[in-house]
């Protein structure tokens, strides 16, 4: 079962098990990581990027043209940000750690 890492935004951080299949937005829910979501994982919002470690990012699948004109519209965008709804834990994905920004917009409210 791969661990993945999220870093908090008070900086501490938490290692999970993650069962494979799984979203990162799934993973953080089910641990009460406060990550919104607003769409549920549907791709129709940016509301729980994520900032992947840069070490880790070569690592995922490239990300679709629908996740990346979502993440046109997030809010403090980085060159490693994704969304949490399109990573999908594999245990190719073991040791992956993303970082939650400080803030988001939800553009749908």
């Amino acid at each position: 079962m791969p661990k993945i890492t999220f870093i908090l935004r008070d900086g501490n951080k938490l290692e999970i098990d993650a069962p494979e299949g799984l979203s990162i937005l799934e993973l953080a829910r089910n641990h009460d990581i406060d990550i919104e979501g607003a769409c549920e994982g549907s791709l129709a919002c940016s509301t729980c990027p994520v900032i992947v470690d840069p070490e880790d990012f070569e690592r995922l699948e490239e990300p679709t043209e629908d996740e990346e004109d979502m993440l046109d519209l997030a809010f403090g965008l980085t060159k490693t940000s994704r969304l949490g709804c399109q990573i999908i834990l594999t245990e190719e994905l073991d040791g992956l750690t993303v970082t939650l920004p400080q803030e988001t917009h939800n553009m749908m409210a």
